[in-house]
């Protein structure tokens, strides 16, 4: 006899959050990806094979967090969950401020969505909801999830997004240290208060920062001045302060990335990208490995397909 089990592929972008003023807001989408393969099997439990970055590192269980966020989904939705075999093919590095536990959560959902197709329907509001509240927060998933450009808020009906088109001028180059930084961490840097002229001032920067996205490209050196979290956080980071501060002064629009420690610079051409490549080359201290990478504008994608084993 034949039977077919369930088999998914989901494919998930590297994500950037903040992009300097716009803290726990802003969020976008990146060509790095993490790739995961999923197929039901007759015995419960799950097993995770894990390829590149975070193998030998990451359980292999059903602790792990893809697994995890599968399992939150399928009980969401009350359905009973079935034994998994993963693979996981992983670009994104991980503790360097790229969204990998975002795309990890997000590679989960969607692969749950996938295998629960014809059972049940999960559409974007419950999957961004699905997805928040395993990560905490909405800028990081929000764009792992539908990509491009994201503006997330919460209400009262839960997590929102929009999403919108980035200008074809804009370049991302994303500089990766060798060390982490925990998140944790990060988030414990920033003060519970801040003064009132620069709340203002991080309202006028954010507001700006999507007309230098969406539309004037030139406005992003000043669009991505921060004075909300980054000053907090430069004692954890030295070597990524230094390096921001040097790309800054020649005119690059250079951010932490996320929680860190690596590094966004926002290039309104791939001629001024070239430029920040060579600072980042040349710059004294940690070597850095500089990513060259496009705007991702389709977010996390599914595919299904059915695999026939014999008994």
């Amino acid at each position: 006899m034949t039977l077919s089990h369930r088999s998914v592929t989901v494919k998930v972008p590297a994500t950037t959050a903040n992009l300097g003023p716009g803290f726990d807001t802003l969020g976008l989408a990146l060509s790095l990806y993490d790739e995961l393969t999923v197929t039901e099997r007759d015995e419960p439990g799950a097993t995770v094979e894990v390829i590149g970055v975070g193998a030998g590192e990451v359980p292999t269980d059903e602790t792990n967090l893809v697994v995890r966020a599968i399992a939150h989904t399928f009980a969401a939705y009350g359905q009973p969950l079935p034994g998994l075999n993963l693979v996981a093919r992983n670009s994104i590095p991980h503790g360097r401020g790229l969204g990998s536990s975002g795309a990890a959560i997000v590679s989960g959902i969607m692969a749950a969505k996938g295998l629960l197709d014809g059972i049940v329907e999960i559409d974007s509001n419950a999957l961004l909801a699905l997805a928040t509240e395993l990560e905490g927060h909405p800028d990081n998933v929000a764009p792992a999830l539908f990509g491009g450009l994201t503006i997330a808020w919460t209400t009262d009906a839960g997590p929102q997004h929009k999403k919108l088109i980035v200008h074809r001028g804009v370049s991302p180059l994303i500089a990766v240290p060798e060390g982490t930084m925990s998140t944790e961490l990060a988030r414990s840097l920033r003060p519970l208060s801040v003064p009132h002229e620069d709340a203002i001032f991080n309202v006028s920067r954010s507001a700006l920062l999507i007309a230098a996205l969406i539309q004037s490209p030139e406005l992003l050196l000043a669009a991505t001045e921060d004075r909300l979290h980054q000053s907090y956080r430069a004692s954890a980071m030295p070597e990524t302060d230094s390096l921001i501060t040097e790309l800054r002064d020649e005119g690059l629009a250079a951010v932490i990335s996320g929680a860190g420690p690596s590094i966004l610079v926002l290039c309104s051409d791939p001629a001024q990208r070239l430029i920040a490549a060579e600072t980042v080359a040349r710059h004294r201290g940690t070597p850095w490995q500089s990513l060259l990478l496009a705007v991702d504008f389709k977010g996390a994608t599914v595919i299904s397909h059915p695999v026939e084993i014999s008994s």
